[in-house]
């Protein structure tokens, strides 16, 4: 681990899925520096809630034990988590539930926002908060 202050990072929602459906980076920057607190997780109450509503949506019940990791996740979670509440409103995505993410990325003065919507996510970062992929952040940026 560097010396020096803990990273401050965002999973967006899609990051968090898709550590419970394959082994790939999202699962090991979750299970290996979010869990085991190399990196702090900053998350919002909105956050939150939306972490709990896609997990216990029906699409995912195909994959196996879906639905007892993500409830195993969530606890886990709620345990080592800091909250936020963001005081600015953002509106640089059309995807309304995206701005949660960069107006939470402010108020927590996040180092790293990390997601898989390459889409929405044109921009690289949000005033002192890059915005990467789970891949890129587990190659340049995790801690040593």
């Amino acid at each position: 681990m560097q010396s020096g202050k803990m990273q401050k990072v965002i999973l967006d929602t899609n990051v968090v899925v898709s550590s419970l459906i394959q082994k790939s980076f999202p699962y090991y920057i979750l299970k290996d520096l979010v869990l085991e607190k190399h990196v702090q997780l900053c998350l919002s109450i909105e956050l939150m809630s939306e972490y709990y509503e896609v997990l216990n949506r029906d699409k995912f019940a195909k994959y196996p034990d879906f639905k007892a990791k993500a409830d195993s996740i969530l606890v886990d979670i709620e345990r080592i988590v800091n909250f936020y509440t963001p005081k600015v409103k953002i509106s640089k995505i059309k995807d309304e539930s995206d701005n949660m993410l960069l107006e939470l990325a402010e108020e927590a003065q996040a180092d790293f926002l990390i997601t898989g919507n390459t889409n929405d996510f044109t921009m690289k970062k949000q005033k002192k908060t890059k915005i990467i992929t789970p891949r890129e952040y587990w190659e340049d940026y995790m801690p040593q």
